[in-house]
């Protein structure tokens, strides 16, 4: 099994910055992918970011510029800097892994983190 637990999330006034983080332990298989999602409420929840082992990154249009996501291989832990917020970005942000050995796919998400954008 996998436990990932995020952290950083928070309350923010409109421009301002937040970092958050994600911790993976377990039975963590490579190569794999790890992301952040969001869900705003009454919303489907939606990709944000994610990064492969390798380092290739994806940002969904609406961060591209804003949002950085990096990761540390070595310690099995994903950050997302998230810069210049908008009221929009407020939602619960959820970090995920994936994971394909052999013919095992294995998908992990974490507890979720609160984040409000709000003056």
């Amino acid at each position: 099994q996998v436990q990932l637990v995020e952290s950083g999330g928070g309350l923010v006034q409109p421009g301002g910055s937040l970092r958050l983080s994600c911790a993976a332990s377990g039975s963590i298989f490579s190569p794999n992918t790890m992301g952040w999602y969001r869900q705003a409420p009454g919303k489907q929840r939606e990709l944000v970011a994610t990064i492969t082992s390798g380092g290739s990154t994806n940002y969904a249009d609406s961060v591209k510029g804003r949002f950085t996501i990096s990761r540390d291989n070595a310690k099995n832990m994903v950050n997302l800097q998230m810069n210049t917020l908008k009221p929009e970005d407020t939602a619960v942000y959820y970090c995920k892994l994936t994971s394909l050995s052999g013919s095992r796919f294995s998908v992990y998400w974490g507890q979720g983190t609160q984040v409000t954008v709000s003056s």
